[in-house]
Protein backbone atom coordinates (compact mmCIF):
# COMPACT_ATOMS: atom_id res chain seq x y z
CA UNK A 1 0.00 0.00 0.00
CA UNK A 2 1.05 3.61 -0.49
CA UNK A 3 2.40 5.45 2.77
CA UNK A 4 -1.35 7.80 2.73
CA UNK A 5 -3.13 4.27 2.66
CA UNK A 6 -5.22 5.29 -0.46
CA UNK A 7 -5.32 3.54 -3.36
CA UNK A 8 -4.35 4.95 -6.98
CA UNK A 9 -6.90 5.10 -8.91
CA UNK A 10 -6.69 3.86 -12.79
CA UNK A 11 -8.66 2.88 -15.73
CA UNK A 12 -8.63 -0.04 -18.19
CA UNK A 13 -10.30 0.27 -21.24
CA UNK A 14 -10.23 -2.20 -24.32
CA UNK A 15 -12.93 -2.39 -26.80
CA UNK A 16 -16.01 -1.72 -24.96
CA UNK A 17 -14.92 -2.86 -21.81
CA UNK A 18 -14.20 0.65 -19.95
CA UNK A 19 -13.39 -0.18 -15.92
CA UNK A 20 -12.40 2.35 -12.82
CA UNK A 21 -10.16 0.30 -10.78
CA UNK A 22 -8.16 0.80 -7.48
CA UNK A 23 -4.53 -0.37 -6.67
CA UNK A 24 -2.74 -0.75 -3.32
CA UNK A 25 1.16 -1.89 -3.14
CA UNK A 26 4.39 -2.90 -5.21
CA UNK A 27 3.17 -5.01 -8.33
CA UNK A 28 6.27 -6.77 -7.85
CA UNK A 29 4.14 -8.49 -4.55
CA UNK A 30 1.40 -10.99 -4.94
CA UNK A 31 -1.54 -10.21 -6.31
CA UNK A 32 -5.26 -10.01 -4.61
CA UNK A 33 -8.27 -9.19 -7.41
CA UNK A 34 -11.50 -8.07 -5.40
CA UNK A 35 -14.57 -8.26 -6.92
CA UNK A 36 -17.53 -6.71 -5.41
CA UNK A 37 -21.29 -7.78 -5.24
CA UNK A 38 -23.97 -6.61 -7.21
CA UNK A 39 -24.89 -2.87 -6.24
CA UNK A 40 -21.82 -2.34 -4.37
CA UNK A 41 -18.27 -1.02 -5.49
CA UNK A 42 -14.47 -1.28 -5.05
CA UNK A 43 -14.23 0.58 -2.05
CA UNK A 44 -16.42 -1.46 -0.22
CA UNK A 45 -13.36 -3.78 0.19
CA UNK A 46 -11.28 -0.74 1.98
CA UNK A 47 -11.77 -2.37 5.39
CA UNK A 48 -10.71 -5.43 3.93
CA UNK A 49 -8.01 -4.41 2.76
CA UNK A 50 -6.66 -2.87 5.42
CA UNK A 51 -6.70 -5.57 7.84
CA UNK A 52 -4.59 -7.58 5.47
CA UNK A 53 -1.17 -7.94 6.51
CA UNK A 54 1.54 -5.59 4.60
CA UNK A 55 2.86 -7.44 1.24
CA UNK A 56 0.46 -7.49 -1.02
CA UNK A 57 -0.41 -5.84 -4.39
CA UNK A 58 -4.02 -5.29 -4.93
CA UNK A 59 -6.37 -4.50 -7.22
CA UNK A 60 -10.15 -3.74 -6.31
CA UNK A 61 -12.11 -3.53 -9.67
CA UNK A 62 -15.47 -1.52 -10.21
CA UNK A 63 -17.66 -4.01 -12.20
CA UNK A 64 -19.33 -2.88 -15.10
CA UNK A 65 -22.32 -0.72 -14.53
CA UNK A 66 -20.65 -0.50 -10.79
CA UNK A 67 -19.11 2.54 -9.14
CA UNK A 68 -16.80 4.98 -11.89
CA UNK A 69 -17.13 2.36 -14.60
CA UNK A 70 -19.13 2.48 -17.89
CA UNK A 71 -22.94 2.25 -17.41
CA UNK A 72 -24.23 0.04 -20.15
CA UNK A 73 -27.86 -0.38 -20.83
CA UNK A 74 -27.95 -3.81 -18.91
CA UNK A 75 -26.31 -5.98 -16.92
CA UNK A 76 -28.34 -9.10 -17.00
CA UNK A 77 -25.76 -10.97 -18.96
CA UNK A 78 -23.30 -12.24 -16.34
CA UNK A 79 -20.34 -13.02 -18.64
CA UNK A 80 -20.07 -9.40 -19.79
CA UNK A 81 -18.63 -8.78 -16.52
CA UNK A 82 -16.56 -12.11 -16.18
CA UNK A 83 -15.27 -10.92 -19.66
CA UNK A 84 -14.83 -7.49 -18.38
CA UNK A 85 -12.38 -8.32 -14.98
CA UNK A 86 -10.76 -10.97 -17.04
CA UNK A 87 -9.44 -8.83 -20.20
CA UNK A 88 -8.62 -6.40 -16.98
CA UNK A 89 -6.30 -9.55 -15.30
CA UNK A 90 -4.77 -9.86 -18.87
CA UNK A 91 -4.28 -6.53 -20.21
CA UNK A 92 -2.26 -5.55 -16.65
CA UNK A 93 -0.28 -9.08 -16.78
CA UNK A 94 -1.06 -10.33 -13.45
CA UNK A 95 -0.24 -14.18 -12.12
CA UNK A 96 -0.04 -15.84 -9.35
CA UNK A 97 -3.37 -13.89 -8.25
CA UNK A 98 -5.88 -14.98 -5.33
CA UNK A 99 -8.55 -14.17 -6.60
CA UNK A 100 -11.56 -12.63 -4.00
CA UNK A 101 -15.26 -12.21 -4.89
CA UNK A 102 -18.40 -11.40 -3.17
CA UNK A 103 -21.36 -12.63 -4.15
CA UNK A 104 -22.10 -12.22 -7.74
CA UNK A 105 -18.01 -11.02 -8.01
CA UNK A 106 -17.62 -14.53 -6.72
CA UNK A 107 -19.50 -16.09 -9.86
CA UNK A 108 -17.45 -13.44 -12.08
CA UNK A 109 -14.07 -15.12 -10.58
CA UNK A 110 -14.69 -18.10 -11.08
CA UNK A 111 -15.76 -17.07 -14.86
CA UNK A 112 -12.30 -15.93 -15.28
CA UNK A 113 -10.37 -19.00 -13.36
CA UNK A 114 -11.93 -20.87 -15.90
CA UNK A 115 -10.82 -19.52 -19.10
CA UNK A 116 -6.93 -18.22 -17.48
CA UNK A 117 -6.28 -20.72 -14.31
CA UNK A 118 -2.38 -20.62 -15.54
CA UNK A 119 -2.76 -16.19 -13.95
CA UNK A 120 -4.32 -18.01 -10.42
CA UNK A 121 -2.94 -19.16 -7.88
CA UNK A 122 -6.44 -19.90 -5.68
CA UNK A 123 -9.15 -18.63 -4.65
CA UNK A 124 -11.42 -17.35 -2.18
CA UNK A 125 -15.66 -17.15 -2.94
CA UNK A 126 -17.29 -15.37 -0.14
CA UNK A 127 -20.90 -16.61 0.11
CA UNK A 128 -20.58 -17.27 -3.68
CA UNK A 129 -23.67 -16.34 -5.76
CA UNK A 130 -23.99 -19.67 -7.38
CA UNK A 131 -27.23 -21.55 -6.54
CA UNK A 132 -28.66 -24.87 -6.73
CA UNK A 133 -27.30 -26.64 -10.34
CA UNK A 134 -31.55 -27.27 -11.20
CA UNK A 135 -31.94 -23.27 -10.80
CA UNK A 136 -29.72 -22.75 -13.93
CA UNK A 137 -31.80 -25.21 -16.29
CA UNK A 138 -34.20 -23.30 -18.83
CA UNK A 139 -32.99 -19.92 -18.09
CA UNK A 140 -35.81 -17.02 -19.11
CA UNK A 141 -35.00 -15.10 -22.63
CA UNK A 142 -33.22 -11.94 -22.10
CA UNK A 143 -36.63 -10.33 -24.20
CA UNK A 144 -38.28 -11.86 -21.28
CA UNK A 145 -36.80 -9.88 -18.59
CA UNK A 146 -37.92 -6.83 -17.18
CA UNK A 147 -36.18 -5.02 -14.55
CA UNK A 148 -38.76 -2.28 -13.81
CA UNK A 149 -40.52 -5.57 -12.08
CA UNK A 150 -37.96 -5.75 -9.91
CA UNK A 151 -38.44 -4.21 -6.37
CA UNK A 152 -34.70 -3.17 -6.44
CA UNK A 153 -35.43 -0.98 -9.41
CA UNK A 154 -37.72 1.19 -7.06
CA UNK A 155 -34.27 2.04 -4.86
CA UNK A 156 -34.28 5.46 -3.85
CA UNK A 157 -31.67 6.89 -5.98
CA UNK A 158 -30.87 11.22 -5.36
CA UNK A 159 -29.39 12.02 -2.06
CA UNK A 160 -28.07 14.79 -0.88
CA UNK A 161 -24.31 13.77 0.45
CA UNK A 162 -22.99 10.81 1.84
CA UNK A 163 -23.82 11.73 5.25
CA UNK A 164 -27.47 11.65 4.52
CA UNK A 165 -27.70 7.85 3.22
CA UNK A 166 -25.43 6.80 6.08
CA UNK A 167 -28.02 8.43 8.62
CA UNK A 168 -30.62 6.69 6.51
CA UNK A 169 -29.07 3.16 6.74
CA UNK A 170 -27.70 2.40 9.92
CA UNK A 171 -30.03 1.33 11.62
CA UNK A 172 -32.15 -0.54 8.61
CA UNK A 173 -31.53 -4.18 8.40
CA UNK A 174 -29.30 -5.47 7.03
CA UNK A 175 -27.46 -2.74 6.96
CA UNK A 176 -27.09 -2.06 10.75
CA UNK A 177 -25.31 -5.37 10.93
CA UNK A 178 -22.09 -3.94 8.80
CA UNK A 179 -19.48 -1.86 10.48
CA UNK A 180 -20.42 1.58 10.50
CA UNK A 181 -16.58 2.22 8.70
CA UNK A 182 -17.76 -0.21 5.85
CA UNK A 183 -21.12 1.70 5.44
CA UNK A 184 -19.35 4.67 5.33
CA UNK A 185 -17.39 4.14 2.63
CA UNK A 186 -20.47 2.23 0.68
CA UNK A 187 -22.47 5.64 0.96
CA UNK A 188 -18.90 8.04 0.86
CA UNK A 189 -18.10 6.23 -2.80
CA UNK A 190 -21.28 5.23 -3.98
CA UNK A 191 -22.73 8.07 -4.84
CA UNK A 192 -21.85 10.83 -8.23
CA UNK A 193 -23.09 13.66 -8.79
CA UNK A 194 -26.25 14.13 -10.63
CA UNK A 195 -26.21 14.60 -14.51
CA UNK A 196 -28.52 17.83 -14.08
CA UNK A 197 -25.87 19.04 -11.46
CA UNK A 198 -29.06 18.41 -8.74
CA UNK A 199 -27.34 16.53 -6.03
CA UNK A 200 -26.28 12.88 -5.56
CA UNK A 201 -26.77 9.77 -7.27
CA UNK A 202 -26.27 5.84 -6.50
CA UNK A 203 -22.79 4.67 -8.41
CA UNK A 204 -24.93 1.89 -9.37
CA UNK A 205 -28.22 3.16 -11.12
CA UNK A 206 -31.49 0.64 -9.52
CA UNK A 207 -32.35 -0.39 -12.82
CA UNK A 208 -29.34 -1.41 -14.01
CA UNK A 209 -28.70 -3.20 -10.07
CA UNK A 210 -32.12 -4.98 -10.86
CA UNK A 211 -30.94 -6.19 -14.22
CA UNK A 212 -28.13 -7.86 -12.71
CA UNK A 213 -31.06 -9.56 -9.94
CA UNK A 214 -33.12 -10.78 -13.22
CA UNK A 215 -30.10 -12.09 -15.03
CA UNK A 216 -28.99 -14.36 -12.23
CA UNK A 217 -29.25 -17.64 -14.57
CA UNK A 218 -27.96 -16.07 -17.87
CA UNK A 219 -24.92 -18.38 -17.18
CA UNK A 220 -24.65 -21.52 -15.98
CA UNK A 221 -21.75 -21.72 -13.18
CA UNK A 222 -21.61 -25.52 -12.69
CA UNK A 223 -19.77 -26.53 -16.39
CA UNK A 224 -16.97 -23.99 -15.31
CA UNK A 225 -17.07 -25.04 -11.48
CA UNK A 226 -16.14 -29.23 -12.70
CA UNK A 227 -13.42 -27.82 -14.75
CA UNK A 228 -11.57 -25.64 -12.39
CA UNK A 229 -8.79 -27.77 -10.51
CA UNK A 230 -7.09 -24.60 -8.40
CA UNK A 231 -7.95 -24.77 -4.35
CA UNK A 232 -10.71 -22.95 -3.87
CA UNK A 233 -12.18 -21.91 -0.11
CA UNK A 234 -15.33 -21.13 0.15
CA UNK A 235 -16.87 -18.96 3.00
CA UNK A 236 -21.10 -20.05 3.15
CA UNK A 237 -23.25 -17.22 5.39
CA UNK A 238 -26.50 -17.48 6.97
CA UNK A 239 -29.17 -19.78 5.01
CA UNK A 240 -32.53 -19.16 5.28
CA UNK A 241 -33.83 -20.60 8.85
CA UNK A 242 -30.88 -20.18 10.74
CA UNK A 243 -30.60 -18.18 13.89
CA UNK A 244 -29.28 -14.80 12.55
CA UNK A 245 -32.30 -13.61 11.19
CA UNK A 246 -35.77 -14.72 10.18
CA UNK A 247 -36.23 -11.56 7.32
CA UNK A 248 -36.41 -12.97 4.07
CA UNK A 249 -34.12 -10.81 2.42
CA UNK A 250 -30.61 -10.71 0.87
CA UNK A 251 -29.18 -11.22 4.37
CA UNK A 252 -29.29 -14.78 3.10
CA UNK A 253 -27.09 -16.72 1.56
CA UNK A 254 -27.17 -17.42 -1.85
CA UNK A 255 -25.44 -20.38 -2.06
CA UNK A 256 -26.14 -23.84 -2.75
CA UNK A 257 -24.57 -26.00 0.43
CA UNK A 258 -23.34 -28.52 -1.96
CA UNK A 259 -21.35 -26.48 -4.12
CA UNK A 260 -17.63 -27.41 -2.22
CA UNK A 261 -18.66 -31.00 -3.73
CA UNK A 262 -18.51 -30.04 -7.09
CA UNK A 263 -15.15 -28.00 -7.33
CA UNK A 264 -12.45 -30.81 -7.70
CA UNK A 265 -10.45 -28.83 -4.96
CA UNK A 266 -12.78 -26.79 -2.61
CA UNK A 267 -13.11 -26.77 1.34
CA UNK A 268 -15.75 -24.70 2.65
CA UNK A 269 -16.55 -23.43 6.37
CA UNK A 270 -20.28 -22.52 7.52
CA UNK A 271 -20.48 -19.00 8.81
CA UNK A 272 -24.58 -19.27 10.33
CA UNK A 273 -23.27 -15.79 12.81
CA UNK A 274 -22.67 -14.31 9.53
CA UNK A 275 -25.36 -12.31 7.19
CA UNK A 276 -24.39 -12.60 3.09
CA UNK A 277 -22.55 -9.29 3.47
CA UNK A 278 -20.12 -10.77 5.84
CA UNK A 279 -17.43 -9.17 4.14
CA UNK A 280 -19.43 -5.16 5.40
CA UNK A 281 -19.78 -7.51 8.75
CA UNK A 282 -16.65 -8.93 9.51
CA UNK A 283 -13.99 -7.41 7.14
CA UNK A 284 -11.15 -8.54 9.89
CA UNK A 285 -11.83 -11.56 9.53
CA UNK A 286 -12.16 -11.84 5.91
CA UNK A 287 -8.78 -10.92 6.20
CA UNK A 288 -7.68 -13.52 7.60
CA UNK A 289 -9.14 -16.12 5.25
CA UNK A 290 -8.13 -14.41 2.39
CA UNK A 291 -4.48 -13.98 3.55
CA UNK A 292 -4.23 -17.21 4.96
CA UNK A 293 -6.52 -19.42 2.41
CA UNK A 294 -7.66 -22.70 3.42
CA UNK A 295 -4.94 -23.20 5.74
CA UNK A 296 -7.16 -20.99 8.24
CA UNK A 297 -9.85 -23.55 7.57
CA UNK A 298 -10.62 -26.45 9.72
CA UNK A 299 -12.61 -29.61 8.56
Amino acid sequence: MNEAGQPTVKRFTKGDTDLCYFEWGNSEEQTILMVHATGFHARCWDQTIAALPPGYHIIAVDQRGHGRSRKPDSLADWSLMGRDVGALVEGLSLTNVVGVGHSMGAHVVVQIADVMPQRFERLVLLDPTITEPEAYQNPPLSADLDPNQNPVSRRRNNWESPDVMFSAFKDRHPFSLWEPEVLMDYCQHGLLSAEDGEGLVLACPPYLEASVYEGFRSLDPYPLVKRITLPVAILRAQMAGDDVTSVRDFANSPTWPGLVNVFPDAQEVHMPELSHFMPMQDPQRMAEYIAAGRKHIRT
